[in-house]
C-alpha cells in the first residue's frame, strides 16, 4: 500500500509517501532548492561523492537483506574519480537498493527513505534540513492524530451496531414495515444525538446546510469516546426496558459528566506541555 502526502518547507512543496511501511521524501523537490532547472543533476553530483556512497551502502546493509554488497564495493572504489557518474536508477538496478526509489506520474521524482533524505538535505543546506525535519515530524504527528480519530470513529460504528441490535430485539414489534423500522432506528439515534450534541440529526443538517456527512463526522475525539460509551449504556437501558424519556435524561447527565472529565484531562495535558 502506498500513501502520499505533501509538506511545505520554507514555501517549497515537498512530496512524501509511504510504501510497505517505509517513509520516503522526494529528494527531487529538495534538489530544486539548489538548482530549479536541473534537480537530477544535483542528485547525480551528490551520488558521485564517496561519503554519499558509503552512507547509502551502510544504510542498505542495515535495512535491506537483499542488498548486493559486491556491486556496492565496485561503486565505492570508483567514487570520487573524475569520470565516475552514478544515477539513482543505476544504483537501484545494480545493488537492489530500497532506500532510494524512482517514481513516475503526478508524484514523480526520486524519493529517498527519511534518513537518506535528511542526509541529502544537509548536503543542500543545513538550515533547510532542520526545517524539513520539523515539518516532517509535524506531518507524522498529524497522521497519528488522524489514526486515533479514525479508530474512535470505527469504535463508535461498532458500538452503534450493538445499539441497533438491542433496538431490534427489544423495541421493534414482530411485524413492522421497513419504513417503520427505519423510523425507530432514526428516532433512537436521535436520542443519542440529543443527549450528546443537544440536537437531532435533522436540526444539525438544517443548521449546517453547507457541510457534508452527518453530525458525528464533525465530532471531536473526546465526543466520539463519550458517544461510544453512551451507545453501550443505551443498549443496556433498552434491554432493561427503561422508557425512552428516562433514558434520554440519564444519557444526557452521563454525557455532561464524562465530557467534563475528558475536557479537564485534555486541558491538563496541554498545561503540562
Amino acid at each position: 500500500m502506498v500513501r502520499k502526502d505533501e509538506i511545505i518547507v520554507k514555501d517549497a512543496v515537498i512530496k512524501t509517501m509511504s510504501r510497505e511501511g517505509i517513509d520516503y521524501i522526494c529528494i527531487t523537490d529538495i534538489a530544486k532548492q539548489k538548482n530549479w532547472m536541473d534537480p537530477n543533476g544535483v542528485i547525480a553530483n551528490w551520488m558521485r561523492n564517496r561519503n554519499t556512497i558509503e552512507f547509502l551502502g551502510i544504510w542498505e546493509t542495515l535495512y535491506n537483506p537483499s542488498f548486493n554488497p559486491l556491486e556496492f564495493e565496485g561503486f565505492r572504489k570508483q567514487a570520487g574519480l573524475n569520470a565516475f557518474t552514478l544515477s539513482p536508477t543505476q544504483w537501484i538496478g545494480a545493488t537492489g537498493a530500497i532506500g532510494i526509489i524512482s517514481q513516475s506520474g503526478r508524484y514523480g521524482g526520486t524519493y529517498a527513505q527519511t534518513d537518506i533524505a535528511f542526509e541529502f538535505a544537509s548536503w543542500i543546506s543545513v538550515e533547510f534540513r532542520l526545517y524539513l525535519v520539523k515539518e516532517f515530524q509535524r506531518l507524522k504527528t498529524e497522521e497519528q492524530k488522524l489514526i486515533g480519530w479514525t479508530a474512535k470513529r470505527e469504535l463508535s460504528k461498532i458500538n452503534y451496531r450493538i445499539h441497533t441490535d438491542a433496538i431490534k430485539q427489544n423495541l421493534i414489534p414482530a411485524e413492522v414495515s421497513e419504513k417503520q423500522m427505519t423510523f425507530i432506528y432514526a428516532n433512537e439515534a436521535d436520542v443519542l444525538n440529543v443527549a450528546m450534541f443537544g440536537m437531532t440529526a435533522k436540526e444539525w443538517r438544517d443548521a449546517n446546510p453547507e457541510l457534508k456527512g452527518n453530525i458525528r463526522d464533525y465530532a471531536t475525539i473526546n465526543q466520539l469516546i463519550c458517544l461510544s460509551n453512551l451507545e453501550n449504556l443505551n443498549a443496556v437501558f433498552i434491554n432493561d426496558g427503561m422508557p425512552q424519556a428516562e433514558r434520554l435524561r440519564k444519557l444526557n447527565t452521563i454525557a455532561i459528566q464524562q465530557m467534563s472529565v475528558l475536557e479537564e484531562r485534555a486541558s491538563s495535558r496541554e498545561l503540562l506541555k
